[in-house]
């Protein structure tokens, strides 16, 4: 079971070092991560289960936040219709993108990171992603909203990069260009 003492901080290499592709059929132990992350996220929205462990509520984790340079993400979440968005990214990319942008007006957040940063993360407003499932399976899928921006936060992640690398630091609110912001109905 991955605790918060699992989750690497800023600062630390891992993080900002590009993850490695993964190879199929998954070995035990990256079905085992990958498993355990998507768990992870599922005990962490669970406030039971959270309070016990003194898990930090999460939407999306990357496996370079274990400490892992394989490129897998978890993401468990609802979309704005209320859907429930929950999977295992492997080998993941943003196949197309709206020129459209969109941002969170009170900031983005991160497992990795112990501080509030403020500011605007610029996010493409619509993506079209494909990944490879834990089982070997190419899936191809539509974002938009929140999950659009969760999955762009933990493809980052793999590609070393953290979400306030994407804040201007000069003008941390400086209006983005093309966007409207993201506001959870």
């Amino acid at each position: 079971m991955i605790l918060m003492e699992h989750i690497i901080r800023e600062g630390h290499p891992t993080l900002r070092t590009r993850a490695e592709e993964v190879t199929f059929p998954l070995s035990v132990e990256d079905r085992q991560l990958a498993e355990d992350m998507l768990q992870y996220l599922k005990n962490s929205q669970d406030s039971e289960i959270a309070e016990k462990y003194n898990l930090r509520g999460g939407i999306g984790l990357a496996a370079n936040q274990v400490n892992c340079l394989k490129r897998i993400f978890a993401l468990h979440l609802t979309d704005d219709a209320g859907e429930l968005v929950s999977f295992v990214a492997i080998n993941p990319k943003i196949v197309s993108h709206s020129v459209e942008q969109t941002y969170i007006e009170s900031g983005e957040g991160c497992l990795s990171v112990d501080r509030a940063i403020p500011g605007y993360v610029p996010r493409y407003a619509r993506i079209t992603a494909k990944f490879m499932t834990i089982d070997g399976e190419e899936k191809k899928i539509r974002l938009k909203g929140l999950p659009a921006i969760a999955f762009q936060h933990e493809l980052d992640h793999l590609n070393g990069i953290m979400f306030y690398d994407h804040i201007n630091e000069k003008e941390p609110f400086a209006p983005i260009p093309n966007s409207t912001p993201f506001e959870r109905v």
